[in-house]
């Protein structure tokens, strides 16, 4: 089994927020291969707004599997301000760990 299968769970989806370090610029996206995006992230793989703002540090993430829901709640929480986004982190991951160590 390849890397990308093993932490690929069939109809997992993840809704995620990146951070460059505690309460600076934050980054929402969605995904069905968490540790295969982030990854990306982290090692620049992708171009844009992550790549260009130096933001690789997960500190959120939410795991659903429907599809519609995490299109849902992606963009809900895209329309958040910034205060309650830093509460949602900081009520899930008051040390702003990275997470993505914890995946893999």
């Amino acid at each position: 089994m390849s890397l990308n299968n093993f932490y690929n769970v069939k109809n997992q989806y993840y809704i995620y927020i990146l951070a460059s370090k505690r309460n600076s610029v934050l980054y929402i996206g969605i995904t069905s291969n968490l540790v295969k995006r982030i990854y990306e992230h982290k090692n620049n793989i992708i171009e844009g707004f992550s790549k260009k703002y130096n933001v690789h540090k997960l500190v959120y993430y939410e795991i659903t599997d429907d599809i519609e829901s995490a299109i849902r709640r992606e963009k809900q929480l895209k329309k958040w301000n910034r205060k309650w986004k830093l509460e949602l982190i900081e009520k899930n991951n008051p040390e702003w760990k990275d997470l993505y160590f914890e995946l893999i």
